[in-house]
């Protein structure tokens, strides 16, 4: 691996499916009580903000009275999913996932309406701006505030299907067991782009099909990996995204890492995302002991027939990114109808091949 507090290239393994050795803050770097109590603040700011921001949802349908103290949820704040959401809400309730808690932010497309049909969805609404509401995470921290606690929850965005080892004959019941019979929080896995071996918007995907058999290749390698010092979280960056629209600035490529299931406690706060939460303890989905820790993959569905003209909807909105314009040779290139696949293109087949390949790890659980 690479140096303790450096960047590495880590083609067939990345910290969470392996081990990282213990890590020293910076020269400067807060410690101690003074690092503890700026982020304790930090936490309690961004309740704060999804206590206000609470205000720009409107329930649409309210079933979270059905939900038992056992039942694992799913969060998602969305816009214009209806073609995902069909195989979405089937691969998760496959899972075990119990009742969907959804945000809809000004859809058109009818996602609001095919949510609001389902008998396990509990539904809001708001036109508001999602990227001054933390791209949807003060709406989903309030309602994770208000619902969540004591439950594992499963935050996702609506092009990701989590898998994790024995997925397809172990339920999320049981990972959620293993974890916390092995004292565990929380649980890390590894955004994985997944993409068609022709142009981007060639072929015919309907919404109740599986996407995996049109977006059947990834990237198993070009991973670059870190441990931000604050918060002790991973940084991963790399995969067909960052080969092919960010090769000549990779430090500006998507984050992959990402905390989605955690056993949540009103307390709890996503700082960026899933990438990072606190309080820092949950960030800890690695190991630091020569060991390894159970971890999983989120499939990541966006390559989609249909991107091109979403990506230059996208860019006119400039909602996604922090500055938008940094981003507009990203939306340029998907606008473009690129071919992702390459020579090293690998064809997916399952997730016994991400554990060989070092994306995921069983960290013990037989």
């Amino acid at each position: 691996m690479g140096g303790r507090g450096e960047r590495g290239s880590f083609p067939r393994g990345l910290p969470h499916a392996c081990a990282i050795g213990e890590l020293s803050d910076p020269p400067g770097a807060l410690t101690g009580a003074l690092l503890a109590l700026k982020l304790r603040l930090r936490r309690q700011r961004l309740l704060m903000r999804a206590v206000r921001k609470r205000r720009q949802l409107s329930v649409v349908t309210d079933r979270t009275a059905q939900i038992n103290p056992s039942d694992v949820l799913c969060f998602l704040c969305l816009r214009n999913e209806a073609h995902r959401l069909p195989h979405f809400l089937r691969h998760h309730r496959a899972l075990g996932v119990r009742h969907f808690l959804a945000v809809d932010n000004a859809s058109t497309d009818g996602s609001a309406d095919l949510l609001a049909d389902q008998p396990d969805v509990s539904l809001w609404r708001t036109p508001a701006s999602y990227k001054a509401s933390r791209f949807g995470m003060d709406w989903l921290t309030w309602l994770q505030m208000r619902h969540g606690h004591g439950h594992w929850c499963l935050t996702l965005d609506a092009d990701e299907l989590l898998v994790y080892p024995y997925w397809q004959t172990r339920p999320l019941p049981a990972l959620t067991g293993w974890l916390e019979a092995q004292g565990h929080d929380s649980f890390g896995a590894l955004t994985l782009d997944i993409y068609p071996e022709g142009p981007v918007s060639q072929g015919q995907v309907g919404p109740e099909d599986d996407p995996i058999r049109h977006l059947s290749w990834f990237d198993a390698g070009n991973y670059q990996v870190q441990v931000q010092p604050r918060m002790r979280n991973l940084w991963v960056q790399g995969g067909a995204r960052a080969r092919a629209f960010f090769a000549a600035d990779p430090r500006r490529a998507p984050t992959l890492n990402k905390t989605p299931l955690v056993r949540w406690h009103w307390r709890n706060a996503y700082v960026n995302s899933t990438h990072a939460l606190l309080p820092p303890r949950l960030n800890q989905v690695y190991a630091i002991d020569g060991g390894e820790l159970t971890s999983g993959i989120l499939l990541h569905t966006k390559f989609l027939p249909g991107i091109t003209d979403r990506s230059a909807e996208e860019k006119a909105r400039g909602q996604h990114f922090g500055d938008a314009s940094q981003y507009a040779a990203y939306y340029d290139r998907l606008t473009a109808d690129p071919v992702l696949h390459c020579a090293a293109s690998t064809r997916y087949t399952g997730w016994r091949q991400l554990e060989a390949l070092g994306l995921m790890s069983r960290g013990g659980w037989i």
